[in-house]
């Protein structure tokens, strides 16, 4: 049954009918006027009325056995009622505006209009680019930036990817995941309290998942970045054709106190107590190196789990420092590695990318070994090519070592100091390996392809095929084995620095990628290949893609990026140490900065420390009064534990926060160990006493290893009185409203007693005695 119609409805319904005997081009036309009306974006109250006319559409349209003719018949008659409304500037001022909805004349005409305003555009450039002709060179560098889009394209990290746990999750579950967590942070939860570490909000990032426990990071920490400038960009890159030349490239900068922890971290390190590590972590929570450094030292007692949080908190610091500047995930931005303050970034990605290989986590190793790569792709200086070689084949990601190889290998220009990837033995044969898989996995490619690719990689690199063999258990021709270009070398003597990194990065490729092959269908594919190619081998004069690499590899710049890349993984490759030249060993180097490059613009130095702020620096005499004071009520006491702490000058070199340090000290010392010191102090200096038991060492202390490569740097000296300035007087101020509860009377009578056998106390007399009485009564503690 239809709807029952209202009387307007009936009245638009008779009007439609006499308006459909019309002739339909009149209706067409009139149709086109009304919607250039219709779709003007009414205002006020009139918006109210149109959408109520609105609603009313789908009746008419229902009850209508011509719906296209109705609902052009029905915007013919809101024709005179748009027109008997009044007009106004605010009104007629919208009739102007572009339409949302249009006809396809109206909108094929404005087409028309901005082809023509293109056209004008166009001339207007052209006519500029005659009157100004060093717009050109602007336009050929846009060029040159979007031929690099590619290569951007192929290093912009992805970072959902960037998360180990979540990597973890898909291979284990979450259950498992989170019961190991748990069963770390109980672990470890001892070791936090004792350091004073307290649990804090969840802070966010990147790089890595901050832990709870980590202290609140201020936004930067002492660390800043900026752009280089055009200057320093031409000091670095001496040929301006190169692609380095185009990149936007970036500096990591201290603040005055953070050189200042950094000096003083340089000296712990010189020390070789690892105690020292944390007093300097004390100051400054965040310091990259210091946590790098006990990364470190957790690593070699094979504490994996504090290792890598430690590595962890070192991403995040410096992550905090390119906030507001650039993204370092989209492959456009470039750090100078040539300065010392990036150099910890690099480490710390570079541990990153070895320890979640020991992990499992392959994928997120791969996405860590990317932007590693990304930050200097033309150096390499951590080598993470050599990762990549294996990661991207472990981790599914081999069409893009394919793209990444075809992009370098179609450069017909090789720029001094440039690392070409297509011209490494272990990208060529990692090469074969993707093709293979994308044969197997029917990914269109040609029949033969990979083994083509083989073929290549075994004429241009034969040093790795015995290796290789060997590895996985594979059988070669007696003919081959003879073949001199695959003789085996342990070391680099009688071979030229290049032919010496050849072998090396083929013993590296070998012992790191060798699961790869081992498979039977790789390994029946590596046999048939290898034994087939022995005449090819014979007739081979010389290979293009071999004296590439020997070209490249003629450059310091980039063998130090290999010697840099055993280094750091020096527990896991120290059998490929015979082949880097024993000067490079013997060369004093840290931990914190393995191996710094030849053309280092800045290191750690009297002149890079110049101005530094100095942190341990002694707190003026009257500021340690008042805070003796607070501890100490009595005038007379005092000066007897002051003219005591006075008499032993080595008191002062081992106990950086003077005689509040001292008091403080002796007052949780336990009864037997003040005998001992007090015994000591009795002794004196020449007698073996004159300080704190242990010689003011920390309990705990490791060795570390390498002592005799460290650096010549002065030990950390006792507290020096440094002129007072600005900073320095508004912290004092702070120190002032710092409150210091007074120490018991009963404990500082124990003190005394002590040191004085009881009667120690009796040179200020009864009255001083009373005194004591009187204010332990009151209840002072």
């Amino acid at each position: 049954m239809p709807a029952r119609i209202n009387k307007r409805q009936q009245r638009e319904q008779e009007e439609l009918l006499a308006l459909a005997n019309q002739p339909a081009a009149a209706v067409d036309t009139d149709s086109e006027d009304e919607t250039a009306q219709i779709q003007i974006a009414p205002s006020g109250f009139a918006a109210l009325s149109t959408a109520e006319d609105d609603h009313d559409v789908p009746e008419s349209n229902d009850e209508t056995s011509k719906p296209t003719k109705a609902k052009k018949a029905k915007k013919k008659k809101k024709k005179p009622v748009a027109s008997d409304a009044p007009t106004s500037p605010q009104q007629s001022k919208p009739a102007e505006a572009p339409k949302l909805q249009q006809p396809k004349s109206v909108k094929k005409g404005k087409g028309k209009e901005k082809k023509d305003g293109l056209d004008d555009l166009d001339t207007a450039l052209a006519e500029l680019s005659k009157k100004y002709p060093e717009l050109k060179s602007v336009a050929a560098s846009s060029s040159s930036t979007t031929r690099n889009a590619s290569l951007a394209s192929l290093l912009s990290v992805s970072v959902s990817n960037l998360d180990a746990e979540a990597e973890m999750r898909k291979f284990f579950g979450a259950r498992a995941v989170i019961a190991a967590k748990s069963s770390e942070t109980s672990s470890s939860g001892s070791s936090k309290k004792r350091r004073g570490v307290a649990p804090t909000q969840t802070q966010r990032s990147q790089l890595t998942r901050p832990h709870p426990s980590w202290s609140m990071i201020k936004q930067r920490e002492g660390l800043s970045s900026r752009p280089l400038t055009d200057e320093e960009v031409q000091q670095k890159v001496t040929d301006q054709n190169s692609p380095a030349a185009r990149d936007k490239w970036w500096t990591v900068e201290y603040s005055k106190r953070y050189k200042g922890v950094t000096k003083t971290f340089m000296q712990a390190v010189s020390s070789g107590d690892p105690e020292a590590l944390w007093r300097v972590l004390q100051k400054l929570p965040w310091h990259g190196d210091t946590l790098l450094q006990l990364a470190e030292v957790y690593r070699h007692q094979e504490e994996y789990s504090q290792a890598v949080e430690y590595v962890d908190r070192a991403l995040f610091s410096y992550e905090r420092a390119f906030l507001g500047s650039y993204s370092f995930t989209n492959g456009l931005n470039r750090l100078d590695f040539n300065r010392v303050e990036n150099r910890p970034f690099f480490l710390a990605l570079h541990r990153q990318v070895t320890d979640l290989q020991r992990r499992g986590c392959i994928r997120t190793a791969f996405e860590f070994g990317r932007l590693l790569y990304s930050l200097e792709p033309w150096t390499d200086p951590h080598g993470v090519l050599f990762h990549l070689d294996f990661v991207s084949i472990k981790s599914g990601m081999g069409q893009w070592l394919l793209d990444v190889y075809s992009e370098f290998a179609g450069a017909k220009t090789a720029f001094e100091d440039h690392l070409n990837p297509s011209a490494l033995p272990g990208w060529a044969y990692a090469r074969a390996l993707a093709l293979f898989a994308r044969e197997k996995a029917g990914g269109g490619q040609s029949v033969g392809s990979s083994t083509d690719a083989l073929k290549q990689a075994i004429l241009a690199f034969p040093e790795v095929v015995p290796l290789l063999a060997d590895k996985c258990d594979i059988s070669l021709s007696p003919e081959l084995r003879e073949h001199k270009a695959l003789r085996i070398h342990t070391d680099g003597i009688g071979l030229s620095p290049a032919q010496s990194v050849l072998h090396l990065l083929s013993h590296l490729y070998v012992q790191r990628s060798a699961p790869l092959w081992k498979s039977a269908s790789h390994m029946k594919w590596f046999e048939s290949t290898a034994n087939g190619i022995r005449a090819s081998l014979n007739a081979q004069r010389s290979n293009p893609t071999r004296e590439r690499f020997l070209q490249m590899y003629a450059s310091t710049t980039l063998r130090y990026s290999v010697y840099r890349h055993i280094v750091v993984l020096e527990q896991s490759f120290r059998n490929l140490t015979p082949f880097i030249p024993r000067s490079v060993l013997l060369a004093k180097q840290l931990a914190c900065d393995p191996l710094p490059p030849l053309t280092a613009t800045s290191e750690y130095n009297d002149a890079f420390f110049a101005g530094a702020e100095e942190i341990f620096a002694v707190r003026p005499r009257r500021r340690d009064a008042r805070a003796l004071e607070r501890l100490i009520p009595d005038a007379g006491v005092r000066a007897q534990i002051e003219a005591l702490f006075d008499a032993n000058p080595g008191l002062a070199g081992q106990l950086p926060g003077g005689v509040v340090q001292f008091v403080q000290m002796m007052a949780e010392m336990p009864d037997e160990a003040l005998d001992d010191m007090m015994l000591g102090l009795a002794m004196g200096p020449g007698e073996g006493g004159g300080g704190v038991p242990g010689g003011g060492g920390m309990p705990g202390g490791l060795p570390m290893e390498g002592d005799d490569d460290m650096p010549d740097f002065d030990p950390m000296p006792p507290r020096v009185a440094v002129p007072a300035v600005a900073e320095e007087e508004e912290s004092e101020e702070e120190d002032e409203d710092e409150y210091i509860a007074p120490m018991p009377i009963r404990v500082v009578r124990n003190l005394l007693n002590r040191f004085w056998g009881g009667g120690g106390a009796a040179t200020g007399g009864d009255e001083s005695d009373s005194e004591v009485e009187e204010r332990d009564h009151d209840g002072v503690d």
